[in-house]
């Protein structure tokens, strides 16, 4: 059986943090994650708890109105099954949702840390602006008395025409004389 190239290929679907995973214990890890912040997401909405409630409903009208035989928890012991159920979905829940927290305080972390070098880098270009803004300054009022306006650069430029003309003239005539 050949071994398969594990090199990475641009059309390899990438993961999460955009490079291919090769560790299928970060990959467990993380579906593991990924399963504790559903549970924690799942537990905190209002469709839950009118399950949970439903449940429980059920539950006692079962082991209340059902014949002797066919309950399983009795209310005089008070319902020492169902307090166990739920204990032991609390006792599960709690765990997960502390593990779906520590991933988003992870991610927060990561986060400030990126926003935090942003803005260095803001403040970084900013200074370096605020640097060359000045030094513009203090080139302008050196010589400004050198400053060169539209008005003297057109001047300059129909005098350089002008002249280029009058050459152009004198080698038209050059040439008119030296063939005649």
């Amino acid at each position: 059986m050949a071994r398969q190239n594990r090199q990475p290929t641009l059309d390899a679907p990438r993961g999460r943090s955009g490079m291919l995973s090769r560790n299928p214990q970060q990959q467990s890890r993380d579906s593991f994650g990924r399963f504790t912040e559903w549970i924690a997401r799942a537990m905190g909405t209002p469709t839950f708890v009118v399950i949970l409630t439903v449940f429980c409903a059920g539950w006692i009208a079962w082991n209340t109105l059902m014949p002797t035989w066919a309950r399983f928890d009795t209310a005089t012991n008070g319902f020492t099954a169902l307090t166990l159920v739920l204990s032991l979905q609390a006792s599960y829940a709690a765990p997960l949702i502390l593990l779906a927290q520590n991933r988003q305080d992870d991610r927060d972390r990561v986060q400030i840390e990126q926003d935090r070098q942003r803005a260095e880098r803001n403040l970084s270009d900013t200074e370096y602006l605020a640097r060359e803004i000045v030094a513009l300054r203090m080139a302008l009022t050196e010589v400004s008395s050198e400053v060169v306006t539209k008005d003297t650069l057109r001047q300059e430029l129909k005098s350089l025409l002008e002249q280029l003309d009058v050459r152009d003239a004198r080698e038209v005539a050059a040439e008119r004389g030296g063939a005649g």
